[in-house]
């Protein structure tokens, strides 16, 4: 994701006109980078972009652990559900 450079503003701006600015961030649905002496130290983003975000995330951990799982099969790492059942079953 690339930040605009209009996109960069003082965290007191921020203080200042909170309402602004997340109502800029929720209509544009791009994030804003908060500065404090002019360094980046917080990035304000939009409910719906978080929410995408999140999806993201979780969609490519899912992804992840599909292929951890395929990968442990492959090596014979995996035990049959027949098995797993049996074993239960003696307990």
């Amino acid at each position: 994701m690339q930040i605009h450079i209009e996109d960069i503003h003082p965290l007191t701006d921020f203080q200042r006109n909170a309402k602004a600015h997340l109502s800029r961030v929720n209509k544009t649905g791009r994030p804003e980078v908060l500065t404090v002496n002019g360094k980046a130290e917080a990035v304000l983003m939009g409910r719906h972009s978080y929410e995408q975000m999140v999806e993201a995330i979780e969609e490519l951990e899912t992804l992840k652990s599909i292929g951890r799982g395929l990968e442990e099969m492959e090596a014979g790492k995996t035990v049959d559900a027949a098995t797993v059942y049996q074993r239960l079953r003696k307990l």
